[in-house]
């Protein structure tokens, strides 16, 4: 816990972490959707606006995790990554501590894409439970990131490296998925790859939820399975990681 209230008051005194990771993915869900919201309207898409916040949402999470990445970089240049190793802490308090630290910010931001994009008629058709469940898949795709993220950042040797592999990640990831358009109408090699993408699966599931007054549990519950074997493997490679930094 003291390590999670020291990262959150780092985040704090580092407000621009927040702006940052914010702005790009609110500048896709307000700019990107009033342009591209035009040349939609024959796929039946009414609301171009709801079909791509899934997406939008995947791309904050994603930029909150990547962040907590550059923080072990800083931390690493003040010392105080070093110390906390030599102290008296479990390692899978440190890794949880600076994951959770991720998941809250993603959290955090999500709701205020939510909030914006309500003045865009945006609305929850399946009600409490789907907000709910949706909340449950924010939080496992915030889990496997945040793990990701802390161990690229500490197999790389500084922050503009990571920055850029980061980059390499993020960037086929979410061209080749779901986010920006309808999977249905694609075909070949290209509608094998966004149907190959996990995330194009919890994209597709949060939209349902967005979309759908009833829940598929038949869709939702997968997505989730297929999620919490990721978590645990993310988990499980951040704990090795830092397991080979201490033995460095």
């Amino acid at each position: 816990m003291n390590i999670l209230w020291r990262n959150i008051k780092w985040r704090f005194k580092n407000k621009f972490t927040i702006i940052i990771t914010i702005l790009q993915p609110l500048l896709w869900l307000v700019l990107y959707s009033a342009v591209a919201g035009s040349t939609m309207k024959d796929t039946g898409i009414t609301n171009y606006t709801a079909f791509i916040l899934p997406g939008v949402m995947f791309l904050v999470t994603f930029s909150s995790c990547n962040s907590g990445g550059i923080m072990n970089f800083l931390m690493k240049s003040s010392g105080s990554f070093y110390r906390i190793l030599i102290s008296p802490v479990s390692r899978s308090s440190i890794v949880f501590a600076q994951m959770l630290e991720s998941i809250l910010v993603s959290f955090f931001e999500v709701t205020i894409l939510y909030v914006v994009s309500i003045f865009f008629s945006v609305h929850i058709s399946s009600g409490i439970s789907g907000i709910i469940l949706m909340a449950i898949l924010i939080f496992l795709l915030a889990f496997f990131l945040s793990g990701l993220a802390y161990t690229i950042s500490l197999c790389l040797p500084n922050e503009v490296v990571y920055e850029t592999v980061m980059t390499a990640i993020v960037l086929p990831i979410f061209f080749l998925s779901s986010a920006l358009f309808p999977p249905e109408n694609l075909s070949g090699g290209l509608a094998v790859s966004v149907k190959l993408n996990p995330f194009t699966h919890v994209i597709n599931a949060l939209r349902s939820l967005i979309f759908g007054e009833k829940i598929v549990f038949s869709e939702i519950l997968p997505v989730i399975l297929l999620f919490v074997l990721m978590c645990c493997g993310s988990y499980a490679l951040a704990m090795w990681r830092l397991k080979n930094e201490t033995s460095i």
